[in-house]
């Protein structure tokens, strides 16, 4: 449920509104025309600044919403951060002092006085970290506005000028500590005692934000209004009952109120009121000359309702509704709001001990990935957010955790987790790092000492009640979280839980921090996460861990064209299993090792060498990853989250695609292992299994095992009938010994398969084992596929990419499908993959669809497969 921008209306209303039409509403975004300069050479105040006749001479061209070092960036004045080891040549904060990064931001912008009761409004959606603003002249704020994440509007009509063109100044401080970038979590911690993002001093998958990301970040929009402007509206739903996806629906409840202020000096009358499914739900109201008053509305049986479903388990629909309040003389303000019908519950399982979670009554086994944030440097766009959170629904998760160091996340971002089915678990801005909750050298001040910040504590819970107001009407948002491995300050958490979330928001479960007992309750000890390296695949199939493990994980390096984008040709070197056997970029980009992993496929000639084995390890290690926690659902879990799924900046640890959206095997292992519905081989014991996360139950279900040698010789190992119930795992045979006969020598593949009653393949999944010695000595040796591969336009914007494998050849094994531009032979980005990393069986044919809105922007598309054993092939589009 979301609060969507404001359509623009023109004088006959366009009936967004379904009652009267509105006067003179509109809400448009600042977002260019904006100019900057230091703060060192400009010699006049706000007030002369901001006046429109003030001329600017020598400012330069800024990036709004954006920070400082966004401009700079663009301007030329500083090099790509996120390329090899430019960051060390911008001047970082702590050594400049601050107002090296303190900036004005000018923008004028055309808008008339409104006529009879008409009100113009200036918002701020994030400025980091203070900030004094100024209109036509006038200082908007009393006193220096601060908090990274705390929203600040302004009524600036009596301020605009009579001619319509005004000027907007805004002078932005970075934040008061900046912290000493040491090279520990957080640098040395003193970051945290503000309240904003504690990253942009140093992690250990980042390096240094050198301006600490001071800037006008978010959106600064105008909105017009008549006398009475519509604030913060909550809509919350009911869903009694255990429902199902599919058939006829019981009855829902939807509840909507909104904060409403009147701007005017006299009372109003009016009502409140919106239109959903045939129903008018309205309430009179009377508001006091500049009165503010919360109003409740008759609650709404809906009936038939469309529910809002996690990924995996049903459609994720979604309403809109138009709150409007309207006078005898027109409507004075409309939101749009964009809802989930759908009710999340929490429970604790007591034989996992962990927190069990279900959605609209049924148990849902949580499969989910941290985030940092999109970009770290905040360079934030709805495609880009949609692109990432469709990377998340491909691999088959159902839940985004929101990391504690960085931000509460942006609208665009929740739209697109509500349209693809994330939920979101939302942490507010902590860390056991910077928070005190380790002992820790690099710290500045002792734990003590640390456990207090931030230094302004009722910024901090001011911070939160507005976060809350902003996003919680979303369907996907279903939980918060004090922090990250630690709990806020005793009075901000007592304020939390005590106080903001009864009264705004008491419809989800609240963490108190992210590995809190009440989550996971962490009988082995430890901190209630982790490991966060390469593992051995029986760590995670036959190793009970933390039953609703935060934060689990494994390497995540790109291929050799991911590795491009970022480092210089100089370094693309091969890291080595040794002491110093890792290339100074690579160290500084946070590359974890691979250690001997790679060594089993061959011990890597180069660096493409080792990119291209680096996928095969890193499918294995997420398949294995996901598939051994699914194999004890609701056994030994309840719930996974990987740490990490995306990088906002160009580290070589913990992604599933790279920076600049380009996925690699991690992506599609993780796909793989997570299917809802799904069969598996424990690579340990040879046990194959199947895991149901779906509510259907599945009758006539061939499993399908199959063994193939490296010639591409098939033995069915069996092929048995069997009937899967909804949300459950069940252990079916071994077939170690076997595949220990056939693969002493030269190593095994198996497929395991689920056909359907039709006999259509419903889950494919391909293993690959090495030989007696731990060696893959038979890949090695693998004679050339001889595949054909067709390119078919199938839409504007899709394209099939058909495989045929002939019989009496080995497989073709682990292909990866590109669309690449012709002339400058580079991956055409983003684009979506249904599976890659394919391998196809000898008389088999697989069929790759690519998607995406860049294909129709681009001519000149092209595509290419290389694998294993198949030499690169460009292929015509037809």
């Amino acid at each position: 449920m979301h609060i969507m921008v404001r359509k623009l209306l023109n004088a006959t209303g366009l009936l967004l509104a379904p009652f009267l039409p509105l006067a003179a509403q509109s809400q448009y975004e600042l977002n260019s025309g904006w100019q900057c300069n230091n703060i060192a050479k400009v010699t006049v105040k706000g007030e002369a600044l901001s006046a429109p006749s003030y001329k600017l001479s020598g400012w330069m061209p800024a990036t709004v919403p954006g920070t400082v070092l966004t401009t700079l960036l663009n301007n030329k004045l500083v090099p790509d951060p996120f390329y090899g080891m430019n960051n060390e040549r911008i001047p970082d904060i702590y050594t400049t002092g601050k107002d090296h990064y303190t900036y004005w931001f000018v923008k004028d912008f055309t808008e008339q006085k409104p006529s009879a009761d008409g009100q113009v409004w200036l918002h701020f959606r994030g400025v980091n970290d203070g900030c004094d603003i100024y209109v036509n002249g006038h200082r908007l704020n009393a006193n220096t506005h601060f908090g990274t994440y705390l929203r600040h509007s302004y009524n600036i009509t009596q301020w605009l000028a009579k001619d319509g063109k005004n000027r907007l100044a805004v002078v932005v401080y970075p934040p008061a500590i900046v912290g000493n970038p040491n090279g520990g979590q957080g640098g040395d911690g003193t970051i945290a005692k503000n309240v904003g993002p504690q990253y942009t001093a140093g992690w250990d998958w980042i390096q240094p934000m050198r301006d600490r990301n001071t800037g006008i970040w978010d959106k600064v929009t105008i909105e017009k209004t008549g006398a009475v402007h519509i604030k913060d509206p909550q809509v919350i739903t009911k869903v009694p009952g255990v429902r199902m996806p599919e058939g006829a629906q019981a009855p829902a409840i939807v509840m909507v109120k909104a904060t409403l202020e009147n701007a005017t000096g006299k009372s109003v009358e009016g009502t409140l009121r919106y239109k959903l499914a045939g129903n008018t739900i309205s309430r009179k109201v009377t508001l006091a000359a500049n009165g503010t008053t919360t109003v409740q509305l008759p609650d709404l049986e809906l009936k038939e309702p469309k529910l809002w479903w996690p990924s995996g388990y049903g459609p994720q629909q979604l309403y809109n509704l138009q709150l409007e309040f309207a006078e005898n003389s027109g409507v004075d303000d409309v939101e749009e709001v964009s809802f989930g019908v759908r009710e999340i519950q929490t429970y604790w399982n007591s034989h996992t001990n962990s927190r069990e979670v279900a959605v609209n009554g049924q148990k849902i086994f949580i499969k989910g990935g941290n985030w940092i944030t999109s970009d770290a440097m905040f360079r934030f766009s709805k495609e880009r957010y949609d692109a990432e959170v469709r990377f998340h629904r491909d691999m088959n998760l159902n839940l985004i955790r929101i990391w504690g160091g960085s931000l509460t996340e942006r609208p665009e971002f929740y739209d697109a987790c509500d349209k693809y089915g994330m939920l979101v678990f939302q942490d507010f801005w902590m860390s056991g790092d910077c928070n005190g909750r380790w002992v820790d050298p690099l710290k500045k001040e002792d734990q003590w000492t640390r456990r207090r910040y931030p230094d302004d504590h009722n910024l901090f819970i001011e911070s939160v009640a507005d976060q809350i107001k902003m996003l919680r009407n979303y369907a996907s948002l279903a939980f918060w979280c004090g922090g990250n491995e630690i709990t806020p300050p005793v009075d901000i958490l007592a304020a939390i839980k005590d106080s903001l979330l009864p009264s705004l928001d008491n419809t989800r479960f609240f963490f108190h921090y992210s590995n809190t007992d009440s989550m996971s309750y962490n009988m082995l000890g430890g901190n209630g996460d982790g490991p966060y390296n390469i593992q051995p695949m029986s760590v995670f199939w036959n190793e009970r861990t933390f039953p609703f493990n935060s934060e689990v994980g494994s390497v995540g390096v790109g291929d050799y064209e991911s590795l491009e984008r970022f480092i210089p040709a100089a370094n693309m070197k091969a890291p080595e299993n040794k002491k110093d056997g890792v290339d100074s970029v690579w160290d500084y980009h946070k590359y974890i090792p691979y250690f001997d992993h790679l060594d089993a496929y061959g011990k890597p000639k180069d660096v493409k060498d080792f990119a291209n084995k680096a996928q095969l390890v890193n499918y294995d290690q997420y398949r294995a990853l996901m598939e051994g926690f699914s194999a004890h659902m609701w056994d030994w879990y309840t719930g996974v989250i990987i740490w990490k799924t995306q990088n906002p900046w160009t580290a070589l640890r913990g992604q599933m695609y790279d920076y600049y959206l380009d996925p690699n095997a991690c992506l599609y292992g993780n796909r793989v292992g997570g299917a809802p519905l799904h069969v598996m081989c424990n690579p340990t014991d040879g046990n194959i299994f199947t895991v149901n996360n779906t509510f259907k139950y599945h009758t006539d279900v061939m499993l399908q095992l199959t063994a193939y040698d490296m010639e591409g010789k098939g033995k069915q190992l069996t092929q048995v009938f069997t009937e899967i119930s909804p949300k459950t795992v069940q252990k079916y045979l071994s077939v170690k010994n076997g595949l220990d006969k056939l693969g002493a020598k030269e190593g095994v593949f198996l497929s395991v398969r689920l056909l359907d009653k039709d006999q259509k393949v419903i889950d494919d999944n391909l293993y690959w084992f090495p030989d007696s010695t731990g060696n893959y000595s038979g890949l090695q040796k693998m004679k050339a596929a001889k595949v054909q591969i067709v390119a078919q336009k199938a839409a504007n914007d899709s394209i099939t990419v058909k495989i045929s494998n002939p019989a009496n050849g080995p497989i073709a094994f682990f292909n990866r499908v590109s669309l690449v531009d012709s002339k400058t032979k580079k991956r055409i980005l983003p684009v979506f993959y249904n599976d890659n990393y394919v391998s196809v069986l000898p008389g088999e044919e697989k069929l790759v669809t690519i998607s995406g809105d860049a294909i129709s922007k681009n001519g000149n598309a092209v595509v290419t497969v290389s694998g294993w054993n198949l030499t690169e092939q460009t292929i015509n589009i037809k």
